[in-house]
């Protein structure tokens, strides 16, 4: 009876850890979701803004249009190409998976992309004479994966915090059983080496 117990508790000790495993590779914005969504629109909408004179980010992207004309140096194009692939690509798919990973990446590829909107505001602004400097588009792209490193790293960090939570749980309930098991197989051992009561004659 004790075994059959104790056969279907590690059954179901198995089936939790494994839910709680797929729940942890997961991640659950709630609200701000739509704030990266909106994010990943309006970055997306800065690409068809100028991002220096009449250069716009599609333009940096590809170098067409008179980027080359503008003078537009390489952290302009790192910026533009990070800010995509990461602002846009991963945390697009960030969202619609809901995969710890994948929020992972976008959080450090938005992190990178941040500092290269810095230097890519600070290349226009020391552009040669003559040559225009930052234009909207690139200033709202920049404000934009900043805002989108700072709500990537909130649901990233929280969703640490549950897994954290989770292994600190398993931990406790693994030495648990472990500690019922050893203390019943000792009661079974002293059972077992108990002598049998003798009867006395006559009985």
């Amino acid at each position: 009876m004790n075994e059959r117990g104790g056969g279907d508790f590690d059954a179901f000790r198995t089936d939790i850890e494994a839910a709680e495993r797929r729940v942890a590779r997961e991640i659950d914005p709630g609200a701000r979701a739509v704030v990266v969504a909106v994010l990943v629109f309006v970055l997306l909408g800065s690409f068809i803004l100028p991002h220096t004179g009449h250069v716009r980010g599609w333009d940096v992207l590809f170098g067409s249009h008179g980027a080359g004309w503008a003078e537009v140096a390489l952290p302009s194009r790192v910026f533009a190409w990070l800010a995509l692939v990461f602002g846009v690509g991963f945390s697009m798919l960030a969202l619609v998976t809901r995969r710890w990973a994948l929020a992972w990446v976008a959080l450090v590829g938005s992190a990178i992309a941040s500092v290269a909107g810095l230097l890519a505001v600070w290349s226009r602004q020391t552009a040669p004479a003559g040559h225009p400097g930052p234009g909207i588009g690139l200033v709202v792209a920049w404000i934009t994966v900043i805002l989108l490193t700072f709500h990537w790293a909130r649901v990233v960090w929280s969703r640490t915090i549950v897994q954290l939570a989770a292994e600190e749980q398993r931990r406790r309930v693994a030495a648990q059983q472990q500690s019922r098991t050893l203390l019943d197989s000792l009661q079974t051992d002293e059972r077992a080496e108990e002598p049998p009561e003798e009867q006395e004659p006559g009985r």
